[in-house]
């Protein structure tokens, strides 16, 4: 499958990455773990189909120091031992976040309250608009058919700057 259209070749799409990875910043300066981010980021890619970000993600999450149990555990979650309470809270909320369509409720309250019980207000304001990005940049990624493969961790910090 070929990439149908280069967003980073184009003027306005360059322009609008740009912007979009400032957006970004501001959650990956925010008190919520890298690891976290990573995590949530790689998961609603899973579930989005979006090559180019599940290669991002693992790749910026290895490079952070996560270590290959817990990535490939990722899409199985649920049936492993090595993600904390807060972690497990976080992977729910992006499941649920992300498949908004699949489910008439959206977020439950049961998930929305292991996200209060585990995290403070910024960190949460964080998980929301990770949630909203990581689902954006993976809508993006797969309607021109970005492929996964070809990235490297830390090759977008310059957009930010």
């Amino acid at each position: 499958m070929e990439p149908r259209f280069d967003m980073f070749g184009n003027e306005i799409g360059a322009k609008f990455a740009k912007r979009f990875a400032s957006a970004s910043l501001v959650i990956a300066q925010s008190p919520l773990p890298t690891s976290t981010q990573e995590l949530m980021g790689l998961r609603a890619s899973q579930i989005n189909g979006c090559g180019w970000c599940v290669d991002l993600h693992t790749k910026e999450a290895a490079a952070a120091g996560e270590t290959a149990v817990r990535l490939n555990l990722v899409a199985a979650w649920r049936e492993s031992t090595v993600f904390t309470e807060a972690e497990r809270a976080a992977l729910a909320l992006t499941e649920e976040g992300t498949r908004l369509a699949d489910a008439s409720h959206g977020v439950s309250d049961e998930t929305w309250a292991q996200v209060r019980k585990h995290y403070d207000d910024d960190q949460i304001a964080a998980l929301v608009s990770l949630v909203a990005m990581i689902n954006a940049a993976n809508r993006l990624g797969v309607i021109v058919r970005q492929q996964g493969g070809s990235y490297e961790p830390g090759m977008f910090a310059s957009m930010t700057s």
